[in-house]
């Protein structure tokens, strides 16, 4: 079966800072036409940043989109002069906690939620960290606090409700994983 859907006409209705908004009139593979609403997004890098095999370093921040406080791995939005997202979640480790990883490694990437937009993530993994002499900045429009948490502190804030994003209750599945692949 067919399942491609051909883009007959698309209209820029927003383009912001950080997302584009778009309406698209498709032609569906049985013929017919239908719309189609899209937010277009250059794309984001996340980390998680072990300090050890039992603690991972965390930000707390309040989230406009869903009016309450996230606690979340470090993450950020590809920048123009970053060359890879492994770039990109470097520097957001550092400008969002202040450390630095001396290895940083690929885990994987998806596309956050492809029904609506076309954002994809690329999450790595840091561990070796050390605390930057002078750490990149936070951005101006971000108040963020550092957590050191534990890996039962953090399914504690799981249960919670506080840690609900894909990317972070991702990571914390991986590190179930990896605890769990240690005991073997």
């Amino acid at each position: 079966m067919d399942f491609k859907e051909e883009t007959i006409k698309e209209t820029s209705v927003y383009k912001g800072n950080i997302t584009e908004y778009t309406v698209q009139e498709v032609r569906l593979p049985n013929g017919k036409t239908a719309q189609r609403e899209i937010v277009r997004h250059d794309g984001a890098a996340a980390v998680i940043p072990f300090i050890n095999d039992d603690e991972i370093i965390l930000v707390k921040q309040y989230r406009k989109a869903i009016e309450q406080i996230s606690i979340e791995i470090p993450a950020g939005l590809k920048d123009e002069s970053d060359a890879s997202a492994s770039v990109t979640a470097a520097r957001e480790l550092e400008e969002e906690t202040g450390y630095r990883a001396n290895n940083l490694s690929f885990v994987t990437s998806f596309y956050s939620t492809p029904g609506f937009t076309d954002e994809f993530l690329e999450i790595y993994e840091a561990t070796d960290l050390y605390l930057a002499e002078n750490p990149l900045s936070q951005d101006e429009d971000e108040n963020v606090e550092v957590m050191i948490v534990t890996y039962d502190e953090a399914w504690d804030l799981y249960e919670q409700g506080l840690l609900r994003d894909s990317k972070t209750v991702f990571a914390l599945f991986y590190w179930k994983m990896k605890k769990s692949m240690k005991k073997d």
